[in-house]
């Protein structure tokens, strides 16, 4: 991933601190990137900034809920001001409750598709203006292959907003073009703490679905993040990239 030189850009990343939006944003730092790293849990962000700068990246914790839309224009703003530009836009923030269907009630729908799709609204309405500016930017998306086969373990409110990122991006993609690309990645079942916690038999037949034999990592989603935050990227948008190993194939 570090043969992808970015030096000299900016990015905001959301649910940065841990898990793929902590390697997407080690991706793009070690790529020569300046980058935000917005989370809910600030704790978090500030250790993932830590880490990262022990290995020489330029990153910056930032607390925010990306579901609050005052709270999202100032941490843009700011970083506009700091930076004098905002190049890079990673919407990864989201929330996965596990809640069977019958069991989901009207609150905890909303505070799902709050934080995995209205977040993805505001956080990309705000920085759009500044790109427009420039002339120039990349908004890219994190889906889940839920919201493309129905969740294989996750909620049904789960898999509405990664669906609704989908249209989401293609619409953004219209009408953004040419200066901004627009586009998303689509993780299959990826590593994570709340798949440690899975029982060994969840597991392996999950794995018994994904022609690769295992599943996701991290790393594999920040590769493709960072292809697509790169040059070589420029003629590509409105595309969901699907990092699920044959999982679903399209």
């Amino acid at each position: 991933m570090n043969q992808v030189h970015l030096s000299g850009k900016t990015a905001l990343v959301t649910g940065a601190a841990r898990g793929i939006g902590y390697e997407i944003s080690r991706a793009l730092a070690l790529a020569g990137v300046k980058v935000g790293l917005v989370d809910l849990n600030v704790d978090e962000a500030n250790q993932a900034a830590a880490l990262l700068s022990g290995e020489g990246c330029l990153v910056q914790a930032i607390h925010a809920d990306v579901s609050d839309e005052t709270q999202i224009k100032e941490i843009v703003e700011q970083a506009a001001l700091r930076w004098g530009r905002v190049d890079i836009l990673v919407n990864n923030a989201g929330i996965c409750p596990m809640t069977p269907l019958l069991e989901i009630t009207p609150i905890e729908w909303d505070r799902v598709l709050a934080i995995n799709l209205k977040g993805v609204f505001l956080c990309s309405q705000a920085v759009i203006p500044i790109m427009q500016r420039q002339r120039s930017g990349k908004i890219i998306n994190i889906a889940s292959s839920a919201g493309q086969m129905g969740g294989i373990a996750v909620g049904v409110h789960y898999s509405a907003s990664k669906a609704g990122i989908l249209g989401l991006t293609k619409s953004l993609a219209r009408i953004l073009a040419p200066d901004i690309q627009v586009n998303a990645v689509s993780p299959g079942t990826t590593e994570s703490e709340m798949t440690r916690g899975w029982d060994d038999g969840a597991v392996q037949n999950i794995i018994r679905q994904i022609p690769a034999g295992r599943l996701g990592r991290p790393g594999d989603t920040a590769a493709a993040v960072l292809f697509l935050a790169s040059e070589q990227a420029s003629f590509i948008t409105g595309q969901t990239i699907n990092v699920n190993g044959g999982l679903l194939m399209v």
